[in-house]
């Protein structure tokens, strides 16, 4: 056995390395702590957003549905003006797959209808031997897809010559889950092009008004005071009624929009203004006006970028409200008309007491409302606390 022990004068045995030098090589317990240092502030926003799990899922679920807006024509069922005069007032059906112990795949029975005249209503009953399996990748009614082509294809249709009402249907044999899928272009588009009108004007009068200060800034808190202490829905009621009935559908939306835009651009424009009034006294913003810069190009390149992480946590908080005023406007009658469709116009179906107690799946398209709304405020708490990740 050869002894690893060198003799006496004979030199150590000691060996190098080949591979390449890596300076950011650490230990392995210091490894997170390095990828933190060497991250950046972006990608630090996104590790401490998913960990808040409850906002990475409303993010999902909200971006899930805006893409279906893209393609509501081929989710949907049915047509938005299908009418169905044998199916009026028709209650939901269930989506059953077995049938009598065997597994079917997904169908739904087929009704009869009577009519239960001591109540004055449509009795709908299911038929147990009819059968009718739903179609997938199918062709049904009819649509022009955005305008551009005629198609008739559908992710989901009902049997032939079968019925398929999953949320039931309206006073006019309408499929309400059609509806609600057409309703979302509007109720979640309107939110958006008002968020974007007010950020315009909270950001530059807002803006204008802290940095500039002096008899400008005076001026804009006055309006602002004035605009906050305006009940909201009279406010909306007194502009909504002074929109020509003549003006068709989408110029009642455009305006529905600018309405939304201007009443809620006030409270952003406080957030702003309080920002640029603390920035505005930082070393940079002295250094980028002894360079010459304008005043547009220091508040857009180096103070509004400050605090975007706090413009976008606003925006998802925002946009609910804007959701919220166009439902309570068409529920009044005051906002979109037929035919456009939004969940608020489909809510106008269940303003009748008798309605609720006798349909009450006419009150379903209130549920997208509160998903949506409550998918903001989820979102735009995940969003804050990103906004600070070493806290």
């Amino acid at each position: 056995m050869t002894s690893s022990i060198p003799k006496p004068g004979e030199p150590l045995a000691h060996y190098v390395s080949t591979a390449p030098f890596d300076p950011y090589l650490v230990e392995p317990s210091t490894t997170a702590l390095a990828m933190v240092g060497r991250a950046s502030q972006w990608k630090l926003m996104w590790w401490q957003f998913r960990q808040h799990k409850l906002a990475l899922y409303s993010g999902v679920f909200l971006l899930l549905a805006y893409l279906s807006i893209f393609i509501c024509e081929f989710l949907a069922p049915y047509n938005l003006h299908t009418r169905d005069v044998e199916n009026i007032y028709a209650p939901p059906q269930s989506i059953h797959l077995f049938h009598d112990g065997e597994f079917v795949g997904p169908f739904v029975y087929g009704r009869t209808m009577s009519l239960d005249m001591d109540n004055l209503r449509r009795v709908y009953s299911d038929v147990p031997t009819d059968v009718q399996k739903l179609r997938f990748f199918c062709r049904g009614d009819g649509y022009t897809f955005w305008g551009l082509f005629d198609s008739n294809i559908h992710l989901v249709c009902p049997a032939k010559d079968g019925q398929m009402f999953l949320l039931g249907t309206d006073r006019l044999g309408r499929d309400v889950l059609s509806r609600i899928i057409y309703g979302a272009r509007i109720s979640l588009t309107i939110g958006l092009f008002g968020v974007a009108m007010s950020f315009v004007l909270g950001i530059v009068i807002g803006g204008l008004a802290g940095y500039r200060g002096g008899v400008f800034d005076l001026i804009v808190q006055r309006i602002i005071e004035v605009l906050q202490s305006i009940p909201s829905i009279p406010l909306w009621l007194a502009l909504a009624a002074i929109m020509p009935v003549t003006w068709s559908p989408i110029l009642v939306y455009l305006g529905i929009t600018v309405i939304l835009g201007l009443l809620d651009w006030t409270g952003l424009a406080r957030a702003v203004r309080s920002k640029l009034l603390a920035l505005r006294e930082e070393d940079y913003v002295l250094s980028a006006q002894l360079m010459g810069a304008s005043t547009s190009r220091i508040i857009g390149r180096h103070l509004i970028p400050g605090f975007m992480s706090h413009l976008i946590a606003s925006a998802t908080l925002t946009i609910p409200g804007m959701i919220l005023g166009e439902t309570a406007l068409s529920f009044l009658g005051l906002g979109l008309r037929p035919p456009i469709t939004s969940w608020g116009i489909l809510l106008t179906e269940a303003r009748s007491v008798s309605v609720i107690a006798l349909y009450p799946w006419l009150l379903i398209p209130i549920l997208p409302v509160v998903l949506v709304v409550l998918a903001f405020n989820f979102l735009g708490d995940g969003l804050r606390d990103a906004a600070d990740p070493f806290k």
